[in-house]
């Protein structure tokens, strides 16, 4: 029963958040409806393609991997009470940002991370928790530190873009311009 009650707090949670973040999203959408149609600066910074890939294999691949061989393989229902969320999420993030920048261009799609990936982290938390009290696998709890160090760090990398996906104009010697 109580894995059960885990497993419906956890749905509820991540259920709420949806809702939540989804109808922020929607709203701000609305208002922001009107705007110049959005686009991602070109050319990305050269690194960006290196860090994509960083993200990929420790942020899905690797947690994939990981749900599959102890959570199916091994039959440890709480390796994927913690990992199956995360990947749900993060999947419905990816989605999100794809509908918002490539169907409705959207410049809402700028603030789609800052909603999801303290969310995720928070996910990530609660799955650490989760497999710490009751004496999970070592190497899980260690993919989500690592997981979790990843994500703070992209939200960083995210925070510290925002200038340059809003086309904010800077001199060559770096200074703001001032308009």
């Amino acid at each position: 029963m109580t894995s059960f009650n885990t497993n419906l707090n956890i749905f509820l949670e991540n259920l709420l958040f949806l809702v939540v973040a989804t109808s922020f999203l929607v709203f701000v959408g609305r208002v922001w409806r009107q705007s110049k149609p959005f686009s991602l600066p070109q050319p990305l910074p050269s690194w960006f393609k290196t860090w994509l890939y960083i993200v990929l294999v420790v942020g899905v691949l690797l947690p994939l991997l990981a749900m599959f061989m102890w959570g199916l393989w091994w039959s440890d229902s709480r390796v994927i009470q913690a990992l199956l969320p995360y990947l749900v999420i993060l999947a419905l993030q990816i989605l999100s940002e794809s509908v918002t920048l490539k169907r409705y261009r959207s410049c809402v799609w700028v603030t789609i991370p800052c909603l999801y990936i303290p969310y995720r982290i928070w996910q990530l938390h609660i799955g650490l928790r989760l497999l710490s009290v009751e004496g999970g696998s070592l190497w899980i709890q260690r993919l989500l530190v690592v997981l979790i160090v990843l994500w703070i760090f992209n939200y960083g990398v995210h925070l510290s873009q925002l200038p340059r996906l809003l086309r904010w104009e800077v001199h060559q010697n770096n200074k703001v311009s001032r308009n």
